[in-house]
């Protein structure tokens, strides 16, 4: 019975895991679309940052602390995570939101739209 509480006998896991993400893209408004599977993580404890067409997730999955445990199975990934999520477009920084609900992060970036100009057209005999 002793081998049962052998802490040598636990599984052992490195630090860190890496969510499982969904990208997608749509028109109407036109936007980037960033879902994390981020299950049993305190939103506060979730950064985000984008950097040109990357999305940073960063932060951390802590384990339950209750009772003493001896584990048969042990899938669930705790620790510390980041994620780098390349986006196809360029968006709006700014207008970027977010929410959490039911475990799953949703990253709403709009488009950026490109910018315009009108350019003036000189006649030959003004230039």
């Amino acid at each position: 019975m002793d081998e049962l509480f052998d802490r040598s006998l636990a599984p052992q896991r490195r630090g860190g895991f890496s969510p499982a993400v969904d990208v997608y893209y749509t028109a109407d408004p036109p936007r980037a679309v960033v879902r994390a599977d981020l299950a049993g993580i305190d939103p506060s404890e979730i950064e985000l940052q984008i950097r040109g067409r990357e999305l940073v997730l960063a932060g951390h999955r802590r384990p339950e602390h209750a009772e003493e445990r001896v584990y048969q199975q042990l899938e669930i990934e705790h620790g510390p995570f980041r994620r780098v999520v390349a986006l196809g477009v360029d968006v709006d920084n700014d207008a970027a939101s977010a929410s959490y609900e039911d475990g799953i992060l949703t990253v709403e970036l709009p488009l950026k739209q490109p910018a315009s100009r009108t350019v003036p057209i000189q006649r030959g005999e003004d230039a």
